[in-house]
């Protein structure tokens, strides 16, 4: 996919990982537990790094959380684990980074909500403190509006400049000019306090996609540092990431986008790693990004009445996830690979000939054999029980991995 490229963004550097200046987009994601539990909160992160998060960020709310992040970070290091922590901030983060150093230290960025910072006076003079220790450290920092949490001085102030002057602006339209703005003049006091280009990333969240375009188109006109994108409070399971999949889409396409996060609301005892799941399979259908071997596999119909095509694109997407830890540290372009399981002859000769390994398996009323083709010609015909199957595909698909990918 050709994406029209947005004018050059300032690179900011988050640990070892590099947001923006033409970098691929880059996967993150948020713990869901008390940061305080070091042990509970090493497992999720390393969980998240593993399914494929790049950044992974932890809530930093209280002293014992604050306390708890040098742990972490050790423990991670000893695991093997390098992937940057990002405290999130609200309200006390300046007092936090100040009575906790160890944990300014350990963290690789800082993100700040301007809407919550502080209120009154105290706000900019607690927002420079953070920008402060962020100076001093060589911390980068993510200017984080969201709409649940906007500045409300600024949002009465639009409202009444909309009466006074009959400008005639929906609620929504205010709303949206209120983050750019917010989040543009966050920018620049931080400039002010001493951060340079190369230490600031923008977000500004909403809960509905049209919005949440409109106002990134907006960022991206006015503003040259690397974009956070997501839909924040996307909600759960299939609303949550078609509603983040609908804007991330578009915004992704028009070039506009550094690094994302898909918000999913888990279900309880639900895993956490569906949000980085999610965000690789956005960046992988718009060819940004390439984590793992796709799996196409039609979705049935009346001439597919048998579930042998379905329990084979099972198998074999569970197989592929099972190996491509190993496969991803022994062989380099696997994720490249692409595999199709084809239910009937309608379109499943086509489509198995578009993939590196595919196998059409007989429709209602089809001759009971299954034609596997490998780049585009037939290599084999397989017959036998679901498993039998299974087990011939499997080793076509281990056979192609080891003769086309290169050892590292």
């Amino acid at each position: 996919m050709n994406v029209p490229s947005r004018a050059t963004t300032h690179p900011v550097l988050v640990g070892g990982v590099r947001i923006g200046g033409g970098a691929p987009v880059v996967v993150q994601s948020m713990t869901a537990t008390d940061t305080a539990d070091v042990a509970a909160t090493v497992r999720q992160c390393h969980e998240l790094a593993r399914a494929g998060s790049e950044l992974v960020r932890v809530t930093v709310n209280v002293p014992a959380a604050a306390a708890a992040v040098p742990e972490i970070r050790r423990r991670l290091d000893d695991l093997g684990c390098d992937v940057p922590l990002i405290g999130d901030f609200h309200y006390n983060g300046h007092l936090l980074l100040t009575e906790h150093p160890d944990c300014a230290a350990a963290l690789a960025k800082y993100r700040i909500n301007p809407g919550n910072v502080g209120f009154g006076d105290r706000r900019d003079e607690q927002f420079a403190t953070i920008c402060r220790i962020a100076v001093e450290r060589g911390k980068p920092v993510r200017i984080g509006v969201n709409a649940g949490s906007l500045d409300q001085e600024l949002v009465m102030a639009k409202m009444q400049e909309n009466t006074d002057r009959g400008l005639g602006r929906s609620a929504e339209e205010i709303y949206a000019d209120c983050m750019v703005i917010s989040a543009l003049q966050s920018t620049e006091a931080a400039l002010a306090c001493g951060l340079t280009e190369e230490q600031i990333v923008i977000s500004c969240k909403v809960s509905r996609p049209p919005e949440l375009v409109t106002v990134y188109r907006e960022l991206a006109r006015r503003t040259r540092q690397p974009l956070h994108l997501g839909l924040t409070e996307a909600g759960m399971g299939i609303k949550g990431v078609a509603w983040s999949a609908a804007a991330l889409g578009v915004l992704l396409a028009e070039g506009i986008g550094d690094t994302i996060r898909v918000s999913l609301t888990p279900r309880p005892g639900g895993d956490r790693r569906d949000e980085v799941e999610a965000a690789c399979e956005i960046l992988q259908a718009l060819g940004l990004r390439a984590f793992a071997p796709s799996v196409t596999a039609c979705p049935g119909c009346g001439r597919t009445t048998s579930t042998t095509f379905q329990e084979l694109a099972l198998r074999v997407q569970e197989y592929v996830r099972e190996r491509l830890p190993a496969w991803k540290r022994e062989r380099a372009g696997v994720e490249e690979l692409k595999l199709a399981v084809m239910g009937c002859v309608v379109n499943g000769p086509g489509e198995s000939k578009m993939a590196n390994i595919g196998i059409s398996l007989p429709g209602t009323g089809e001759a009971p054999t299954c034609p596997v083709f490998v780049d585009g010609r037939k290599h084999a015909t397989l017959s036998g029980s679901p498993e039998e199957l299974a087990t011939q595909l499997i080793a076509i698909i281990e056979e192609y991995v080891s003769t086309h990918y290169p050892r590292h």
